[in-house]
């Protein structure tokens, strides 16, 4: 196992020096340039391979949370067309997607101003997956509504608009990982707290990438998760100080600290066993999270040579991850296609990027 010098190899940034220090992204135009009257933004979806439940206020900014994720390359893609001056009225017009993108989209236009753009969401990715795929379509409109706007936001602040949106202006309760995974991209460690989110960038070389993109599966159960109902159920646990929800959490805030370190030190086999221990935290805060189905892929994954296996997202559905002994890939795949949908991905090494 890594030790903790592995964080030395670490990119640390907190999101206020980031904001204050880092050159902007390319996803908003520039100042002295002209706005275009279509903008396309894409931001990728994520793993989390731990700690996802402890970016979740009160816990975070009362006790500290830390998540492991990893950004893959299954896209929310916005698009925005502003119509000209001379067609534009003052009633709203209806972003097109789906319903939970549609709302996202209309909400970020009316923060920005701009209930006259013609907004479309679409997505690579199944609806309800676990992969942080509604935070990833807000991260991508608030981009392509920045641009079209001229305004220059850091990926720190995309991730704080996005998450304001979210849970401030349609009530919809979550965490923080999934707006930075979509706008930083590539692998992180996060830590949170009442005094804001510290960003660490993990690298990862050519070979790292490519072992775990082999070796992590995904695979979609075709059940959608009850991110809402359950994150509420856990969070009232949490305030009445149950003890075995508060020793859950303790200790998913501290493997996905290792998990960070492995990933530093390039240790697959390491963090295949986090990512086992991970779920069985992770399951036990509530009865809704596991599912027959998880834990018949987990099972049938197991068997066929997985080191480690956990639900992503809050779970009771979605996707499931997998990661393969060395070698064993392939049958870990043949093993449980018959479950579900795979997820082919690579890393999106990017966070959220203007296309046009």
């Amino acid at each position: 196992m890594a030790n903790h010098d592995a964080w030395n190899t670490f990119s640390a940034i907190s999101a206020a020096y980031h904001a204050a220090t880092h050159n902007a992204i390319a996803v908003t135009a520039r100042r002295s340039q002209r706005v275009s009257e279509t903008i396309i933004t894409r931001a990728p979806t994520r793993i989390d391979f731990g700690g996802g439940w402890t970016d979740v206020p009160p816990y975070s900014d009362e006790m500290g949370g830390f998540v492991c994720n990893l950004a893959i390359a299954r896209y929310a893609t916005v698009t925005v067309e502003r119509p000209s001056i001379s067609t534009r009225g003052h009633e709203q017009i209806p972003a097109t997607g789906t319903s939970a993108d549609r709302s996202i989209a209309e909400a970020a236009a009316r923060r920005f101003g701009m209930t006259d753009a013609r907004i479309n969401v679409q997505s690579d990715f199944p609806l309800g997956a676990g992969l942080g795929g509604s935070s990833a379509a807000g991260v991508a409109t608030v981009a392509a509504l920045a641009a079209a706007r001229d305004e220059v936001m850091q990926p720190s602040e995309i991730a704080e608009l996005s998450r304001a949106i979210e849970i401030g202006d349609l009530g919809v309760p979550g965490g923080r990982q999934d707006h930075y995974a979509a706008a930083y991209g590539g692998a992180l460690g996060l830590r949170f707290s009442a005094a804001g989110v510290e960003v660490s960038r993990i690298p990862l070389g050519a070979e790292l990438r490519a072992e775990l993109e082999q070796r992590c599966i995904v695979i979609y159960t075709g059940k959608s998760r009850i991110s809402g109902e359950t994150i509420e159920a856990v969070l009232g646990a949490y305030r009445n100080r149950e003890s075995r929800v508060l020793e859950a959490l303790d200790r998913m805030r501290a493997t996905a600290e290792s998990m960070a370190e492995a990933l530093a030190a390039r240790d697959v086999d390491a963090l295949a066993d986090l990512v086992a221990e991970q779920w069985r935290h992770q399951r036990s805060l509530h009865p809704a999270i596991p599912t027959p189905l998880i834990d018949e892929i987990i099972a049938q994954g197991a068997a066929a040579g997985a080191m480690g296996a956990k639900a992503l997202g809050a779970s009771g559905g979605g996707c499931v991850l997998l990661i393969a002994k060395r070698g064993r890939s392939d049958e870990v795949r043949e093993a449980v296609a018959h479950l579900g949908e795979l997820l082919p991905f690579t890393v999106a090494e990017r966070g959220v990027e203007r296309c046009r």
